[in-house]
């Protein structure tokens, strides 16, 4: 029987295949746990401020004051609501998070595309990324944002650099597996042209190792920007971020745990919900495990 383009045939008919995708995903334990803590998260990040004080106001009243029925997360040292400075740091590291993981995407598939179908420009486009690779991350990072001044703009900036050569090596390794295949040859033999091979031919087959990267970027991107932040070379100190009011509560330690735990144990719990998504995500999309499961 004939089966329309983007189907496949199973016993009691055919359903589409984004469907069939979709429901794997969902099936998994690792996707469905870690996106519904992920969307809790979002939806704290989303609405919480709108229900809590002020993450900036100070009161001096309650200064270094223990976690209550008051104040739930305890104060810091200038009285400030730990539990509303972290709810309005899950935004920051939210939006660090998804955005790095878009450019870095972005851009590292647009270059790994190009290194990986033209070989004129491999080479140099690997070396300079093999370049970028020799740097560590957290080095480069400081650099960046010690150059270009400390915003969100600017740490996002300094978190995407060292993770495009990661995209751009495995988007490049799987576009040098595929470009052999025999209907990519046949593509090229008919005379299609190489934007047409790409997009039609390559770009598919490159989607479901991009998604599950994207996911492990976006947890990396995370605690990046809470060490720069704990580093006190990362966003502003007067904008609350898990790593700014991590820094500023390592001097009270030993009396105030609070103002370390509460936001470093919120920062752990959102990238366990995107590692452990990316994982069952990886078990969902990769053909050989999806078999043996």
């Amino acid at each position: 029987m004939a089966l329309a383009r983007g189907t496949v045939e199973v016993a009691a008919g055919s359903v589409p295949r984004e469907a069939g995708a979709l429901s794997l995903a969902l099936g998994n334990r690792g996707v469905l746990w870690g996106g519904m803590l992920l969307v809790a998260m979002a939806l704290i990040a989303a609405i919480g401020p709108y229900f809590t004080v002020d993450a900036t106001a100070l009161n001096p009243i309650q200064r270094l004051k223990p976690p209550s029925a008051e104040v739930w997360f305890g104060s810091d040292f200038l009285g400030r609501d730990v539990f509303a400075r972290v709810v309005s740091g899950a935004r920051i590291s939210l939006v660090v998070g998804v955005a790095v993981a878009v450019i870095s995407v972005a851009i590292g598939l647009l270059l790994g595309m190009v290194a990986g179908y033209l070989r004129a420009f491999d080479a140099p486009i690997m070396r300079v990324m093999d370049g970028l690779m020799s740097i560590p991350g957290i080095l480069l990072a400081i650099a960046l944002v010690s150059l270009s001044g400390a915003t969100l703009m600017t740490v996002i900036v300094a978190i995407v650099v060292p993770e495009i050569p990661r995209v751009v090596r495995l988007v490049r390794s799987v576009v040098l597996t595929v470009r052999e295949e025999p209907y990519v040859e046949a593509a090229i033999a008919a005379g299609t042209r190489p934007y047409l091979v790409m997009s039609r031919h390559i770009l598919p087959n490159t989607i479901a190792p991009l998604i599950v990267q994207a996911t492990y970027i976006c947890g990396s991107a995370m605690l990046l920007e809470a060490i720069l932040g704990f580093l006190g070379a990362g966003i502003p100190p007067e904008i609350p971020s898990w790593g700014n009011i991590m820094s500023e509560g390592r001097t009270y330690f030993q009396i105030s745990p609070w103002i370390i735990f509460c936001p470093g144990i919120a920062l752990a719990l959102t990238v366990l919900a995107v590692n452990v998504m990316g994982d069952g995500l990886r078990d969902t999309l990769d053909p050989r495990i999806a078999r043996k499961m």
